[in-house]
């Protein structure tokens, strides 16, 4: 893994990871219990307190935290990636994920569970007694990490979960995997690679058009050029049957991982280049309804502001995530 995806994944893994340790009652008892867009529940209160834990949900920004976010933001206009570099990296970004996923692999975390928590709905229709047909397509599937919790949760016999990447690397990945093959063989499980952003308007192999009752979105979004957005949306509207509901999950503006980008990184306005290659944006919840209210309805839009701490250094860290529900 490389350093800049190593930075920007592990402050994640460790705020998922704080929350399920220290909150209480147990997980496991909350799935299905908890509204969506829980993002935990502990509150800074008093700011003495803040270097007693690791993480602390529900941090309200002020004025001068977004101040120095602009500021450090601002000079990244004095060195940006070059008008060559860009061609490149813009040309044939599959590229640099098939990479990604060579060196990397399973390298993750490999259970979301909180996607049960902040999307109930996913625990909702794999129960036995949901017996409902019905499609679950995870666009972005890399490895399989919401792809084979899933599936291994799974009890409603009437269920079918697609699993599509860009990445041939990580379909490859998905298929090799026995559960997989097992699955595949009982009609229950299929992967294929797939540009959610194909301007021919072309659905996933094995894939029915309007036949998808959930679509899955986790930091998918953000790895497209913001002129693939209008492509990625009809696409979007001809997988869904009606009805049908996306969950979305991506990057904030301000968040940690935009604000320590260095020079040669910065693509265009809020998008840039890490260091494998692989492309990132940062939303804003306006954007996120100009984006979707094209095509879907706002169920609920949501920003999960948290305020991670380096307690030995006495450092903060603020990350910015935007979690959605859309429908037809």
């Amino acid at each position: 893994m490389t350093k800049d995806q190593e930075q920007e994944i592990l402050p994640e893994i460790e705020a998922l990871s704080v929350k399920v340790k220290e909150t209480k009652p147990p997980l496991d008892s909350r799935i299905g219990k908890d509204s969506p867009f829980t993002f935990g529940q502990r509150y800074l209160e008093n700011e003495e307190e803040v270097f007693n834990h690791n993480a602390w949900d529900h941090v309200e920004w002020g004025d001068q935290q977004i101040e120095e976010a602009k500021e450090k933001i601002s000079k990244q206009y004095d060195h940006p990636v070059k008008d060559f570099d860009k061609k490149l990296y813009n040309t044939n970004p599959a590229k640099y994920w098939d990479i990604f996923y060579k060196h990397n692999q399973e390298n993750f975390f490999k259970d979301r569970k909180w996607l049960q928590i902040e999307f109930p709905l996913l625990y909702e229709v794999t129960k036995e007694e949901y017996t409902k047909e019905t499609t679950i397509l995870e666009i972005g599937c890399g490895a399989g990490n919401t792809f084979f919790p899933v599936l291994s949760q799974n009890k409603n016999p009437n269920l079918k979960i697609f699993g599509c990447d860009y990445s041939k690397v990580a379909v490859d990945l998905v298929r090799s995997n026995e559960e997989f093959k097992i699955s595949h063989e009982k009609g229950i499980a299929y992967s294929s690679v797939w540009d959610l952003a194909n301007s021919e308007g072309i659905i996933p192999e094995d894939l029915q058009p309007n036949s998808v009752d959930i679509v899955i979105m986790v930091f998918v979004f953000s790895a497209l050029h913001p002129d693939e957005w209008n492509h990625a949306i009809d696409n979007l509207a001809k997988v869904l049957k009606p009805g049908g509901k996306i969950l979305f999950r991506d990057y904030g503006r301000y968040d940690l991982a935009q604000v320590r980008f260095k020079k040669g990184r910065l693509l265009d306005d809020n998008f840039y280049i890490r260091g494998d290659g692989t492309r990132v944006y940062f939303f804003t919840e306006e954007e996120l309804r100009k984006i979707f209210g094209q095509r879907f309805k706002e169920e609920k839009i949501a920003t999960d502001r948290r305020l991670l701490v380096n307690r030995k250094k006495q450092l903060k860290m603020y990350r910015n995530w935007l979690q959605a529900v859309f429908s037809t």
